[in-house]
């Protein structure tokens, strides 16, 4: 209603407005008593804002209160519901129970820690011996690379050719060179020192 009502007031003080204009400068009088009921229509509309603001401000305060209402109800079912669920325990049992299970996992700790601790095997090893072997082994594989890479060198004795002189036909004896000890040992030597 107050809505409908404000409405009505903002459409005459736009007429209002409107006689004032026009008889502005043709009746002074109509001009001015237009103007006065504009004023007035303005006071009444004033008033109905601010009863429309009371009223928006109680209805969003009634609003609230409702949903405290609300909340509080929840509370307190929350409260019932906690009250009865511990309602059968006894804090002294919990407090057993918790050193119970305390003690239970140092307990499976402590088992867990023996389980997965090396030292009862394999401790008869020495490690000093077991890297001494692992250096030979080191050493070893070594020594087989680069005999691979090293070229290998002919053990038997290169058959002996003759080359043709193409201008006098005379077969030349082509020299074979022979296989020395001393190679043999330089080879030992350099695998040696590698």
């Amino acid at each position: 209603m107050l809505t409908k009502k404000q409405e009505y007031l903002e459409n005459r003080i736009g007429r209002e407005l409107e006689i004032a204009r026009k008889n502005g400068t043709k009746n002074k009088r109509v001009a001015l008593q237009a103007l006065k009921r504009k004023k007035r229509l303005e006071k009444q509309l004033a008033q109905i804002d601010g009863t429309l603001s009371t009223i928006e401000f109680q209805r969003e305060a009634l609003e609230n209160t409702t949903t405290n209402t609300e909340v509080l109800k929840s509370m307190g079912y929350a409260a019932k519901a906690m009250k009865a669920a511990h309602e059968h325990m006894d804090l002294d049992k919990i407090d057993e129970m918790m050193q119970n299970i305390t003690e239970q996992q140092e307990v499976a700790q402590e088992i867990s820690d023996a389980i997965s601790c090396p030292a009862a095997f394999g401790s008869e090893f020495d490690e000093d011996e077991l890297l001494a072997e692992l250096e030979e082994l080191e050493q070893e594989e070594l020594s087989k690379k680069t005999t691979k890479a090293l070229p290998k060198v002919p053990t038997t004795n290169l058959p002996s050719r003759q080359v043709c002189s193409a201008q006098v036909g005379v077969r030349f004896p082509v020299k074979t060179k022979k296989k020395t000890h001393d190679g043999d040992a330089r080879i030992k030597h350099l695998t040696a020192s590698v």
